[in-house]
């Protein structure tokens, strides 16, 4: 099976870039949100202002169907990569539990998308939050990056307030920097990204952009006039806006029949039972958050303004997408090291939107960043390329993956992946190529993969078979049930053993170990 599809997917996905002159080949930029919720942006049914992305997508393509790995650390290795997070060295975080699979940064059996790019004469630059290495050695330009701008280890901060206190950094190159002045930290993400898009322009080379975003990872921080335009907007509550959002995810065309409204978490209170100072202090949350976003848009928008004076604009591949769904952690251990009584969003406060409006920010699925159902995998991706293919503002329903931006990247820059990388032999790439996706065709394609922290995954088809850790298998027909409402795994106990066996033979080919894998690693290394 696995390889008749996989020369499906080559046979349709045929790359169009090599008949084009060297200097007519596109320059690609990759936009990365960070814990941000499937209809965050405007363009996917929020009410926060994202006037930016929206002009992409109503002059591109969007993606109903696209999956990220739920957390961020693993979709980071996965994007860089186009392979599992696990065959990277990723398995889990950036700690290294003694096995190949979890080593914490990428390893030696992969080749990077900055790699296989700068080897084909591309200009490759990464800004923001790396995370798939904490060492020097697995730095971005160790890794085939050109320039690097941003922290390796890292984020979880927005002013310099913050960063001291998560005892984090911030890097040019392999030397740290620590910028001047009352900075935050999305201005200056872009500050860096246009100025190494320009050089790459100016040497009339194409360039290869990674824009990783700390934003709307908390803490939730943002400038005070930032934060005012959305006070006071959130006073109907997540309920409401729940029920607003997924209703102009109809009214533009995003959702379909099979997406109804998820039940509110159990654990999550209704508006209606807060008090009126709860009600205040949750409309702040949301307003820092939404200021965020907010604020995001408005240097994308500064991104294009540079690419249209220099003409640059229409042959650029722009993807944006985010590393996984609505996040619900509550980082209290660090909200106890800031000032104590800090103006929630100010850069003296360390806290997060809390469960409640994740909740809200991945309508219409269920589940959070770190799971595996819809809400936790689900991501936005906007494609924008008017040189590259004819979709203006329309949708499209090919399931795709995370492992799928390399090979795409690849494809529209007419570089065969190396599958023999410094005299060193790569492992294969797991993703497809989404330029049939691009040019309105649909392709089948493998079976897809989920693991984290023990909760799993498999997409085969229509058919999702899913679990949290600890939990029993569900079955959901997602043509009739997108948003995992009714479990059919009672009634079809047949597939559910057959896609468990498909799983569990995708384990055992990727490394995936039991969790806890740390101690997964210990019982295997033991004589």
């Amino acid at each position: 099976m696995r390889i008749a599809l996989t020369l499906i997917a080559a046979l349709v996905a045929i790359p169009f870039a090599p008949a084009m002159a060297a200097d007519e080949r596109p320059n690609i930029l990759i936009i990365f949100a960070d814990d941000m919720g499937f209809s965050d942006i405007g363009c996917y049914g929020s009410e926060i202002e994202t006037p930016n992305l929206d002009s992409l997508a109503e002059n591109g393509l969007r993606f109903r169907q696209f999956y990220n790995t739920g957390r961020c650390c693993p979709s980071r290795a996965s994007i860089l990569t186009g392979l599992y997070s696990h065959q990277a060295g990723v398995g889990h975080m950036t700690g290294d539990y003694g096995h190949p699979s979890y080593q914490g940064y990428l390893n030696e059996e992969c080749v990077t998308i900055g790699e296989a790019l700068g080897e084909a004469g591309y200009q490759t630059n990464a800004i923001g939050k790396w995370h798939v290495g904490d060492r020097k050695p697995q730095w971005p330009l160790q890794r085939g990056f050109d320039r690097y701008f941003g922290t390796p280890s890292g984020g979880g901060f927005y002013f310099k307030e913050a960063m001291e206190l998560r005892k984090r950094f911030l890097t040019l190159g392999n030397e740290r920097l620590d910028p001047p002045g009352d900075w935050y930290i999305t201005d200056i993400f872009t500050d860096y990204a246009i100025e190494f898009m320009e050089e790459s322009i100016d040497a009339e080379k194409p360039f290869f952009t990674y824009l990783a975003h700390i934003c709307p990872h908390w803490p939730i921080q943002a400038r005070e006039e930032d934060i005012a335009k959305y006070e006071g907007k959130f006073t109907a509550g997540w309920d409401e806006h729940r029920r607003q959002r997924l209703a102009k995810q109809r009214e533009m065309g995003l959702s379909l029949d099979s997406w109804t409204l998820s039940e509110r978490d159990s654990v999550v209170s209704a508006w209606d039972s807060l008090s009126d100072n709860e009600k205040q202090e949750m409309d702040r949350r949301m307003a820092v958050y939404a200021a965020m976003i907010d604020v995001m848009d408005r240097n994308i928008g500064r991104i294009i303004e540079m690419l249209k004076a220099k003409g640059e604009f229409e042959n650029t591949l722009i993807l944006f997408l985010s590393d996984n769904g609505g996040c619900h952690e509550n980082p209290m251990g660090h909200t106890r090291k800031a000032t104590p009584g800090a103006v929630i969003g100010s850069p003296e406060s360390y806290t997060a939107y809390f469960k409640p409006w994740a909740n809200a920010s991945n309508t219409p699925f269920r589940k959070y960043k770190q799971y595996t159902h819809e809400g936790g995998i689900s991501s936005p991706l906007v494609a924008h390329w008017p040189k590259g293919f004819e979709a203006r503002g329309e949708f499209t329903d090919q399931v795709a993956h995370i492992i799928d931006v390399m090979p795409t990247c690849l494809d529209v820059a007419g570089v065969d992946y190396p599958s023999g990388f410094d005299g060193q032999k790569r492992k294969p790439l797991e993703g497809a190529s989404l330029v049939p996706a691009l040019r309105g065709e649909s392709f089948e394609r493998e079976p897809l993969f989920w693991e984290h922290e023990g909760h799993r995954a498999v997409r085969i088809g229509d058919w999702k078979l899913v679990a949290s850790h600890g939990n029993d298998w569900e079955l959901y027909d997602l043509s009739q049930d997108r948003s995992e409402t009714r479990d059919l795994s009672a009634k079809y106990p047949d597939r559910v053993a057959e896609i468990t066996a498909t799983y569990a033979a995708w384990t055992e080919r990727c490394g995936v170990l039991p969790w806890p894998a740390r101690e997964s690693a210990k019982r295997l290394s033991q004589p």
